[in-house]
């Protein structure tokens, strides 16, 4: 009668609660402060191939926490020498790749792939073709993104992790969500009384948000979004984002994005990673105050014409 006894130690155990978060004063849930997501830099967006076959759910925690400990190998091995001197020091202060929340950030569809595109998706991806600050062309400084350009990172490109900077300050008021990004400084307001969407003629850079609380979750969907910013060559006049903020305890949010536009891709997909609460703050980023790169990366393309 072994299983009995099992099966009464199971009953007998205490059933772990979800963590509830605190009521504002007006009976919002509670999200406000600093978090940062510095860990899931450079996080894979699609499933890596060492693990084609397999969903998130099947990987073993011994396979998680390889993937982990490699890929802070592999940035380190990155570095010039392959060691930490100079301001890379002060940067991997911050920066511990073994506490990624996830191998890979699509978690739906389960393959962890961007779904197909469809043909006016593959039309528009041929179309637009955006250097970085390797290769060029640098003809003007439109040949350079918005990111490099200290403009935006776009919806939802603002919450995904670049090498620095990666804190976002949530404020709430009654009737409305503020969110503050500390790379190029852009700020969210995020409504929360149902009005409607702007006008259609009207589009951001960051899209136009509106939201509501799910029990404890914030959810959060924007529309009207700016055809030369909009994510990953998406249609601007298609494009929807809900992105979902939930409490999982005091310290941890996890944010995901479902990305749905029926004139890029075949399907809906999504993608998640956690922020987790950091006492820091967020800092002022001066991005092109006293910041003279874009101006010698086309002085040092003329020069190189000229020799």
């Amino acid at each position: 009668m072994k299983w009995i006894a099992v099966v009464a130690l199971l009953l007998a155990a205490p059933v772990a609660k979800p963590w509830t978060p605190p009521r504002t004063p007006w009976g919002d849930p509670d999200l406000q402060g600093t978090y940062a997501n510095n860990n899931e830099y450079a996080t894979p967006l699609e499933r890596p191939a060492e693990f084609d076959g397999k969903r998130a759910s099947d990987l073993t925690a011994a396979e998680v926490a390889e993937a982990r400990r490699l890929a802070q190998q592999r940035m380190l091995a990155a570095l010039p020498g392959g060691e930490v001197r100079g301001p890379d020091d002060w940067w991997l202060q911050n920066l511990d790749l073994t506490k990624r929340s996830r191998v890979w950030s699509i978690v739906d569809p389960p393959d962890g792939k961007i779904p197909p595109l469809t043909p006016a998706g593959q039309t528009r991806a041929a179309a637009r073709v955006r250097s970085s600050f390797v290769g060029g062309p640098f003809d003007g400084p439109e040949d350079l993104n918005f990111l490099e350009r200290c403009i935006t990172k776009g919806v939802p490109g603002v919450m995904i992790p670049s090498m620095y900077s990666n804190n976002y300050q949530i404020v709430q008021m009654p009737g409305l969500v503020a969110i503050r990004y500390e790379l190029l400084h852009e700020v969210r307001l995020i409504p929360l009384d149902g009005r409607p969407h702007i006008g259609a003629k009207i589009r951001q850079h960051l899209g136009d948000s509106r939201g509501h609380f799910e029990g404890a979750t914030l959810v959060v969907e924007t529309t009207n979004f700016k055809q030369a910013s909009v994510y990953r060559n998406a249609d601007a006049a298609t494009l929807h984002v809900v992105e979902r903020f939930t409490p999982k305890s005091h310290d941890v949010l996890e944010w995901n994005a479902t990305l749905d536009d029926p004139n890029t891709w075949t399907r809906p997909w999504t993608i998640a990673m956690d922020l987790t609460r950091d006492p820091s703050g967020v800092l002022f980023y001066e991005c092109h105050e006293n910041n003279y790169g874009l101006q010698n990366i086309l002085r040092g393309a003329r020069a190189e014409e000229r020799r």
